[in-house]
């Protein structure tokens, strides 16, 4: 996205207000809508609005010389999207995670049964341990399968930065009036 925003500065004036400016809401939507969504799997689809109008601007170039560097920018965008949806999708189906921790449920009933009844302070112990240390590796691969949901999730401070950098760019020649997006990245014009 930040590429696309310095290419738009080799295009005309008309062009290149609205391609900043698609891009700032583009920026909004992805921080503010679809990245809570892909804490559930799922995608958003108010980025599409944006790139969509994008590829609209895009069509006025054709023939320009910017036009093959803006393409090339979006279609980078666009595969980015793509990696990060398919990150927020977890690899491992919920019925897995499921079996898992069923599995360790009965394992650790059937071992705490199996313990001697009077002098086992050594194996309770070992038991608790054992169990603490399997429920903290199913923790941390849920975790690590879910990247944008639970205690190490990602944060969008990668396309904060760079709604910033594009607010700051479209904001040099314009006013924040004339975006096309409140501050969630709906269209409001």
């Amino acid at each position: 996205m930040d590429q696309l925003v310095e290419i738009a500065e080799y295009a005309p004036q008309a062009q290149q207000a609205r391609i900043q400016a698609d891009a700032v809401c583009y920026a909004r939507a992805v921080r503010t809508q679809e990245w809570p969504a892909m804490a559930d799997g799922d995608k958003s689809a108010a980025p599409s609005v944006w790139s969509t109008d994008l590829r609209r601007t895009f069509r006025a170039l054709e023939g320009e010389p910017v036009f093959g560097m803006l393409v090339a920018a979006d279609n980078k965008r666009s595969d980015e999207r793509e990696e990060r949806l398919t990150q927020a999708t977890p690899s491992i189906p919920d019925a897995i995670f499921w079996f898992l921790l069923a599995t360790l449920v009965i394992t650790v009933i059937g071992l705490g049964m199996c313990l001697p009844r009077r002098n086992n302070r050594g194996q309770v112990i070992a038991l608790v341990v054992v169990t603490a240390l399997l429920t903290t590796a199913l923790c941390i691969i849920q975790n690590v399968d879910s990247p944008f949901y639970g205690v190490v999730k990602v944060e969008p401070t990668a396309i904060a930065d760079v709604e910033k950098q594009a607010a700051r760019d479209f904001l040099a020649d314009n006013e924040a009036d004339e975006l096309p997006c409140d501050d969630q990245g709906i269209r409001t014009a």
